[in-house]
């Protein structure tokens, strides 16, 4: 029987408690670039979600900033404030604007569904920068949010929106293991390696893409909006291919092999970042390009496959 203690529930609880006490002695930088890792984290698991059906989205930036608009909109419009609310409103919106597309996306693999899916973020982009009425090109502000109806004070500010960007993230990671564990999350993996042989077994492949397209859909709008909640602006740029593009670039660096990958590439991705852009801010890119191509060349499984490899190592040096 499979030890409780090693199930991804019990694991998953331990992690968010050491993070949670982890934050509060961290300095108030670290806990913004965790808390921006772990909404980025929550959008490229996302892509994990997909390429493990064998497909890859250039178009997450679609639901990110899906869900970041209609965060800043809940809550300066309607006066909506309390953050987990927003964190679930931006993922059902993320998700209700892909729910119409999914069944058509589902039916395409390869290139075709990349460029539909980076096709569908240009087009949100092009829409929001010529609204006026939603900041045009520049954008706006979002007021700060409470937390179960208590405003959050300037101290405390940055550690309440880390602890709840690790609680949502930790929560959807655990809940992203147990689906990737199930019938229809194996079922992913089929299709990725034989799909004609999976639809033969009589199960619905542009089902279960279909759906995997909606959740990651959520995980976007959901990511999206903690990062607004932790930046305060919201702008076009969001839906930008560009914005995309970092989104599989973290997926790359983790691998798609297993969940909690996903948020530490997104942490080394920020990380990297930031102190390439503190030190060469002309020359930023083409550090974090680099870091890319290095990992290609030595990681090509990510940083997932390092875990595989030091449990090789052990087994092999076991007696």
């Amino acid at each position: 029987m499979r030890n409780a203690a090693s199930s991804p529930v019990v694991a998953g609880l331990i992690g968010i408690a050491l993070i949670l006490a982890l934050g509060a002695v961290l300095p108030r930088w670290l806990q913004f670039l965790t808390t921006m890792s772990a909404a980025n984290g929550m959008v490229s698991l996302g892509i994990v979600l997909l390429m493990r059906g064998g497909v890859v989205s250039f178009g997450q930036g679609l639901v990110f900033a899906g869900g970041g608009y209609a965060v800043a909109l809940l809550a300066n419009k309607l006066g909506v404030s309390d953050a987990l609310l927003l964190t679930l409103a931006g993922g059902a919106v993320a998700s209700l604007m892909a729910l119409p597309f999914a069944p058509l996306l589902a039916r395409y693999r390869g290139i075709f569904f990349s460029m539909l899916t980076l096709a569908l973020s240009m087009v949100l982009y092009g829409v929001l920068v010529k609204t006026d009425a939603l900041g045009g090109s520049d954008g706006f502000n979002m007021s700060r949010p409470t937390i179960l109806g208590m405003r959050i004070a300037d101290a405390w500010s940055g550690y309440v929106l880390y602890a709840i960007a690790v609680v949502i993230a930790g929560a959807l990671a655990i809940l992203a293991r147990i689906y990737f564990e199930s019938t229809r999350g194996l079922v992913s993996l089929a299709i990725r390696e034989n799909e004609l042989r999976v639809q033969y077994l009589g199960a619905s492949t542009t089902r279960v893409m279909a759906a995997n397209f909606v959740i990651a859909a959520f995980m976007g709008g959901a990511g999206g909006a903690l990062a607004i909640m932790a930046l305060g602006h919201i702008e076009p740029n969001f839906s930008y291919w560009t914005t995309s593009g970092e989104f599989v670039f973290i997926t790359i660096l983790a691998g798609a092999g297993s969940v909690v990958p996903a948020f530490v590439g997104s942490l080394v991705f920020e990380s990297v970042r930031s102190f390439a852009f503190a030190v060469l801010p002309q020359l930023w890119q083409l550090l974090l390009g680099s870091v890319l191509l290095l990992t290609i060349l030595f990681l090509p499984d990510g940083l997932g496959s390092l875990v595989a490899r030091l449990k090789r190592r052990g087994e092999a040096k076991a007696p």
